[in-house]
């Protein structure tokens, strides 16, 4: 992409931010019941659109970001169900399902692969990455225990989710 064309595609994505940014951030909260976990969601859905490579191939920049943050939203969602079940399983004594073993292994190696990812990352965005998407804690937070502002802390998740998500979808090619 040229730097003409970046610049082009930047100024369409801050029109399309400053147009429909409250909507997106209503969409994503009826949806994720979490004002916070909407704005996060809406920030990595922007990354996405400002990052794509094929935005001639893009009608509707608008429907676009809307479809890739309900697609966020879902994945935000699992993610929480999958830590449900894990924290419902932890407080039993005895596994109910037979599928668990399986679970299990499965979860390890994602585990490991989230681990090997966060190795290639700078410092700063593996850390920040723990402290918030793993650990839960808020930007605000994190980013008082790391002595950075909040605008860092939200810039270093960001590349380590852009990090973690090719990383991911390297590992899904067949």
């Amino acid at each position: 992409m040229t730097t003409v064309t970046l610049s082009v595609h930047a100024n369409d994505v801050e029109q399309l931010f400053r147009e429909h940014n409250r909507a997106l951030i209503a969409f994503l909260q009826c949806r994720l019941n979490s004002h916070s976990d909407a704005q996060e969601v809406a920030q990595e859905a922007y990354l996405r659109v400002l990052t794509m490579s094929n935005r001639e191939e893009v009608d509707s920049l608008r429907s676009y970001l809307f479809t890739i943050a309900g697609n966020l939203a879902i994945d935000r969602l699992r993610k929480r169900k999958v830590r449900s079940d894990f924290a419902a399983v932890q407080s039993q004594e005895e596994p109910a399902t037979e599928a668990l073993p399986d679970h299990h292994a499965m979860a390890v190696e994602q585990v490991a692969g989230l681990r090997r990812a966060l190795r290639e990352l700078p410092p700063k965005a593996s850390q920040a990455f723990v402290l918030h998407v793993i650990e839960g804690r808020d930007f605000g937070t994190v980013a008082q225990t790391m002595k950075l502002s909040e605008r860092m802390v939200r810039y270093h998740v960001a590349n380590a989710l852009a990090h973690c998500r090719a990383w991911v979808d390297e590992k899904e090619k067949p």
